[in-house]
C-alpha cells in the first residue's frame, strides 16, 4: 500500500497517509482562499483510518461553511499551518491540504468546486468535473 508523509511549515505536526485518496479537487470558495492564503485550495479527501498524525499538537477552529455544514480546521499550535480538516457533510473523511505533503507529485485533481467564485486570473481546467457552487 502506498504511503505519503507530510508536515506543517515548522515541521512540528507530521502525518502519514496510506493508500489513495477517496477524491481530490480544487475549491475556489472564499473560505478556502482565506484558509490557505492562496487563489484556491487543492484538497485531498481520505478515510479517517487512512490518516495518522505522527507528531505535534494541533488546535482547532470550527465554523459554518456556505453549504451549511460544520467544518473544523486543525492547525499547528506553533506555526499556524492548516493541516487537517473535517466536514459534517462528509462523515468519516479527513481532508488534507496539498501544500502540507512532502511529495505531492501523485496528486491529480478530479474536480473544481465554487468555480463561480474563482479569481479572474485562475484558469479552470475544463477537462475536470466542474461545479459553479458546491459539489452536487
Amino acid at each position: 500500500m502506498e504511503k505519503h508523509t507530510g508536515k506543517c511549515l515548522c515541521g512540528e505536526v507530521t502525518y502519514e497517509v496510506s493508500g489513495e485518496p477517496v477524491s481530490q479537487g480544487n475549491c475556489h470558495c472564499i473560505d478556502c482562499r482565506k484558509n490557505t492564503g492562496a487563489g484556491f485550495a487543492t484538497i485531498l479527501f481520505f478515510k479517517e483510518e487512512q490518516v495518522v498524525q505522527l507528531s505535534g499538537e494541533t488546535s482547532s477552529f470550527q465554523y459554518k461553511a456556505d453549504s451549511g455544514n460544520s467544518k473544523i480546521k486543525l492547525f499547528c499550535q506553533r506555526c499556524g499551518s492548516f493541516v487537517f480538516g473535517t466536514n459534517s457533510g462528509r462523515e468519516g473523511i479527513t481532508t488534507l491540504y496539498v501544500g502540507t505533503l512532502d511529495d505531492a507529485s501523485f496528486v491529480k485533481p478530479q474536480f473544481n468546486v465554487y468555480t463561480s467564485r474563482a479569481l479572474p486570473y485562475v484558469k479552470i481546467d475544463e477537462s475536470l468535473n466542474n461545479f459553479e457552487e458546491g459539489r452536487q
